[in-house]
């Protein structure tokens, strides 16, 4: 179970679905499912375009809206990006970076994951810095070692201050969208591994408050037993955030009785 210094957070990447009309019913299908839900944080991630649509009709909720990239600029000759101050300036309180797919379909690097926390942590958005092994490291045996690289790579962004900010989600390339998912013993373990190298890299108080999230194939059915290990804070929900039901269900598996 999530310790008392950390409040549970659950965060629904809608990807690349829905016109401006769905995000807004989504959005305010979200609002109403969860809004007698207590002790959880809830963030949504819309397309770029809906981005402004949705934080006016969550703009009277707890809900948070969240990007799903960033450019690692401020501004500048870079057609087609977003910037970290233009999503602060839509309403952004976080944003997702080194998610699998920007990973796998885009070539984004550890370096480049770095520069884009780096910008988010300088405009005040939170980044939710996404890390993970794909099966074939599973299998080799390298997962954990995977994933310490992968954040070793983001602890020269900021300093102390500034990264006790961040959010690390952790997912299993091989549960995303495949309908698989890590065992709660799995998630643990790994969940544990990130905790102890952020206490190593940036000190004991912020690794310790540090919002661990899991990601991968998270559904109402699976969410209460991952959330029940005491290094899982919350969820990254892909598919099953696209329902306003189920992905509340989630949101109530996480919540912390007040």
């Amino acid at each position: 179970m999530t310790s008392g210094a950390r409040t549970p957070l659950v965060v629904g990447n809608w990807k690349l679905h829905n016109n401006l009309a769905a995000s807004e019913a989504l959005a305010r299908g979200v609002a109403h499912a969860v809004a007698g839900v207590t002790g959880v944080d809830v963030v949504v991630a819309p397309v770029f375009v809906a981005l402004p649509t949705v934080a006016k009709v969550l703009a009277s909720t707890r809900i948070g809206v969240c990007a799903q990239d960033v450019h690692f600029e401020d501004k500048g000759a870079f057609t087609g990006e977003v910037s970290a101050p233009l999503l602060a300036d839509v309403g952004c309180r976080f944003c997702i970076v080194g998610h699998s797919e920007r990973r796998q379909f885009f070539g984004e690097t550890d370096a480049l994951v770095k520069k884009k926390v780096a910008a988010l942590l300088r405009s005040g958005v939170t980044p939710i810095v996404c890390v993970g092994e794909t099966l074939a490291q599973r299998e080799a045996g390298q997962a954990e070692q995977t994933v310490i690289d992968q954040l070793d790579a983001i602890f020269d962004a900021g300093d102390g201050s500034t990264l006790g900010r961040v959010v690390v989600a952790y997912e299993p390339l091989w549960a995303i969208g495949t309908g698989e998912v890590a065992s709660p013993e799995d998630a643990q373990q790994m969940h544990a591994a990130i905790r102890k190298r952020c206490i190593e890299r940036i000190d004991a108080a912020a690794g310790e408050k540090l919002t661990l999230l899991y990601g991968g194939s998270v559904k109402p059915e699976n969410a209460g037993d991952l959330m029940a290990e005491s290094d899982i804070d919350g969820a990254l929900v892909g598919g099953a955030s696209l329902d306003a039901a189920g992905f509340a269900a989630i949101v109530r598996a996480a919540s912390v009785p007040c």
